[in-house]
C-alpha cells in the first residue's frame, strides 16, 4: 500500500472555497504576488513546506513538557542531545530557523570579498552570503542542466569545476562550501553520497571549510536509499550520519525535516569557530540554549527528529510525491525529473511557450493555479533568478522557468493532491490563455517576496 499515510487523522481545520470572483479580487489586491495573499484565501497551500507541517500527537505531548527556564533548560538539553545523536557534532546552537544559522556562520566564516560556492545556493543562503560581503557561486552538475533527465542525483555539484576552482587563481577566495541536500533550488533533487564524499575530500586536501545545508537531510538519505548502490541496507538515520560525519558543520531549518513549525540549528566541530558564532547568537538571537526558541519548541524539535527518520512516513511522503507527478504528467505537464520528494517543479516554460522571460512564465502559471483552484505556490523563474537593467530590461534570464509545488508534512490527503492535478490539467487545456506579467515595484535583493506585478497581453 504505497500511497497509504502512515497516521490516522486526529485533529482537523476547515479549508476557505472562494469563488473565481473573489479569487481574483484577493489576487489583484495582492499585487498579483503569492506571497501577499491572506491564509483565508487560500484554498490548497504549496507555497513551502517551511514551518507548514502538521504535528503528531507525540510532538504535541513533548511541547507540553516544554521548560522555559531562560538558562539552562532541560528542554534545551533534550534538543542538544538529539541533534548530536543526528550529527555527531560538539557544538550546538538552536536558531529560530535556517537563515539565522547562515547569517551566524557567514558573519564568523566569511570575509569581504571571499567566495561561498555550493551546489546551488537557495534565496537566503544567497542573500546572506551577500550581506556577509562574499560572492556566491553555484557549480551545479552537468546533469542538472537536462530537466527531462532521469539521471538520480542531479543535486550533486560539478567537481570538475570545483577542482578548477580550488586549485586556480582564485583558490585563495574560496571562504567556504556549502552543500545543499537536497538541492531546493536545483529542482529538489538529491546529492549522491558519493559526490558528498569527493567534496569532502576536496576541501580537506584545500583547507577549505565544508558544510552542509541540511534542512531535508532525511529525505536525501531517503533517496540516497532508494537510487544509490551500496546503501539499500541502510537506515534513513545512518545515511544521514554519515553525510555530517563528512562535513565540518551543518546548518538546519528544522522546519522541514524536524515537521516542526519553527526552529532550527547550527552545528561545527571547531570550538574556535563556535565560540565566536555564540557571540552573534547571544547578540542578536538569545542566550546558547534557547537561541530564540521557547522549551516547548525545543521539546517539539526533537521529537520531530526521532520521527522523521522513520522509513515508513519517508517512504509515504515519497510515494505521495511521485502519485502527484504521474498525474500532472497524465495531464501533459513535464516538471523536472525525476520527482524528488518535498516538492514538483512544473516546467513553465515549456507550457507557455507564448510567454517570454520577461513576462515571467513561471510567476504566471503560478498566478494562474491560484485564480484557477485556490492553489498557492511560487515560481523559480526569471522573477527569482533573472536581472534586469536600470530601465527594466532584462538582461540575464533565469536558466528554466519553474513552478515549485512544495508539500507540507503530514498535511495534505491523496485527494487533495488529485485536485491540483486537476486544476493543473485545465490550466494545460489552453495554456495561450494565461497573461504575463511585469514587474511595478520591487526591492533591490529577495524581491520576489516582496514585488507587486500586474498582468499584460502583448
Amino acid at each position: 500500500m504505497p500511497l497509504m499515510e502512515p497516521y490516522r487523522v486526529k485533529v482537523v481545520e476547515p479549508i476557505p472555497i472562494l469563488t473565481r470572483a473573489e479569487r481574483e479580487t484577493a489576487m489583484e489586491r495582492a499585487g498579483y504576488n503569492p506571497f501577499n495573499l491572506r491564509a483565508e484565501e487560500i484554498t490548497i497551500d504549496l507555497l513551502s513546506d517551511s514551518g507548514t507541517n502538521a504535528l503528531s500527537a507525540a510532538q504535541q505531548a513533548a511541547g507540553a513538557l516544554g521548560d522555559e527556564t531562560y538558562a539552562g533548560a532541560r528542554s534545551f538539553f533534550r534538543f542538544r542531545d538529539a541533534v548530536e545523536k543526528l550529527t555527531g557534532y560538539p557544538q550546538i546552537m538552536p536558531v529560530h530557523q535556517g537563515r539565522a544559522a547562515e547569517r551566524i556562520l557567514f558573519n564568523a566564516l566569511l570575509t569581504p570579498g571571499q567566495l561561498c560556492v555550493s551546489n546551488t545556493h537557495f534565496d537566503t543562503t544567497r542573500a546572506n552570503a551577500v550581506l556577509a560581503g562574499a560572492t556566491p557561486v553555484d557549480l551545479p552538475c552537468a546533469a542538472a542542466a537536462d530537466l527531462d533527465s532521469a539521471a538520480p542525483f542531479k543535486g550533486d555539484i560539478d567537481l570538475d569545476r570545483l577542482t578548477a576552482l580550488l586549485t586556480g587563481p582564485d583558490r585563495d577566495t574560496v571562504g567556504v562550501v556549502i552543500m545543499t541536500i537536497t538541492n531546493n533550488g536545483g529542482g529538489g533533487q538529491p546529492v549522491s553520497m558519493a559526490n558528498l564524499t569527493a567534496v569532502s575530500r576536496l576541501c580537506r586536501e584545500h583547507g577549505v571549510p565544508f558544510f552542509l545545508d541540511a534542512a531535508r537531510f532525511a529525505e536525501n538519505a531517503w533517496l540516497v536509499i532508494q537510487r544509490e548502490d551500496g546503501y539499500s541496507e541502510h537506515t534513513p538515520e545512518q545515511v544521514a550520519r554519515l553525510a555530517f560525519d563528512l562535513a565540518d558543520g551543518a546548518v538546519a531549518s528544522l522546519k522541514k525535516d524536524a515537521i516542526a513549525h519553527m526552529g532550527g540549528f547550527l552545528a561545527l566541530r571547531d570550538e574556535a569557530l563556535a565560540q565566536r558564532c555564540e557571540l552573534m547568537l547571544t547578540a542578536t538571537e538569545g542566550f546558547r540554549t534557547y537561541g530564540g526558541l521557547s522549551g516547548r519548541d525545543l521539546e517539539m524539535l526533537a521529537q520531530g527528529l526521532h520521527e522523521v527518520v522513520e522509513p515508513d512516513y519517508l517512504r509515504a511522503r515519497a510515494s505521495a510525491t511521485q502519485h502527484l507527478a504521474d498525474l500532472v504528467n497524465k495531464a501533459g505537464v513535464s516538471i523536472v525529473e525525476p520527482a524528488g520528494i518535498h516538492a514538483l517543479y512544473l516546467n513553465a516554460g515549456r507550457l507557455l511557450p507564448h510567454l517570454p522571460p520577461n513576462r515571467y512564465p513561471g510567476h504566471a502559471l503560478a498566478t494562474e493555479l491560484y485564480l484557477a483552484g485556490g492553489i498557492r505556490c511560487a515560481e523559480l523563474g526569471s522573477l527569482y533568478l533573472g536581472e534586469e537593467d536600470e530601465d527594466g530590461n532584462m538582461v540575464k534570464p533565469a536558466p528554466y522557468e519553474l513552478v515549485r509545488l512544495a508539500i507540507p508534512r503530514r498535511v495534505y490527503t491523496q485527494s487533495h493532491l488529485e485536485y491540483v492535478a486537476e486544476v493543473l490539467a485545465e490550466i494545460a487545456q489552453h495554456p495561450e490563455r494565461v497573461p504575463g506579467y511585469r514587474i511595478v515595484e520591487a526591492p533591490a535583493l529577495l524581491r520576489h517576496f516582496n514585488c507587486r506585478v500586474e498582468p499584460v497581453r502583448d
